[in-house]
């Protein structure tokens, strides 16, 4: 029951019809906190027997093919350099024509991601869609000796 604090004429408190709000915002924000200090617990490991898979495990190749992106925008094929104009052809040349071979793709860190983008619609039209990324893994050490992480 709330009362009215105003100048009564007959020096009486009359009664307020308004509902308390505040006894409502307490609660909201009580669930807030119980829900911010839960939401990170949700995250927990579940221990699931997962079936096992009868699926043949594809073979991989002997000499995977690797198409880098170098700092200057070049591209090298293994450890040959190669115009973006004849990359369709030595790839299948080099592949033997089976373009569901994978094609691992590396970039140099300063590379922008519109220039590899473009390298990657260049296998995509040469017929190439199986791109793998390359990248490092991050091991530990280089934040250890203080340089940068890949």
């Amino acid at each position: 029951m709330g009362v009215s604090l105003k100048d009564a004429q007959d020096g009486d408190l009359g009664e307020v019809s308004d509902i308390n709000v505040t006894p409502f915002i307490d609660v909201i924000l009580v669930l807030l906190i119980i829900f911010m200090v839960a939401a990170p617990l949700s995250t927990v490991d579940v221990a699931v027997d997962l079936p096992v898979s009868n699926a043949q495990p594809q073979p991989r190749p002997e000499t995977p093919i690797f198409l880098t992106v170098k700092g200057d925008l070049s591209l090298a094929l293994g450890n040959d350099g190669i115009a973006r104009e004849g990359l369709g052809p030595t790839l299948d040349q080099r592949t033997g024509g089976d373009r569901e071979q994978r094609i691992f793709l590396r970039a140099d860190g300063g590379v922008a991601y519109r220039e590899l983008m473009e390298v990657m619609n260049l296998l995509r039209q040469a017929g190439y869609l199986k791109i793998g990324l390359v990248g490092l893994e991050d091991t530990g050490q280089a934040a250890a000796a203080g340089g940068p992480k890949p």
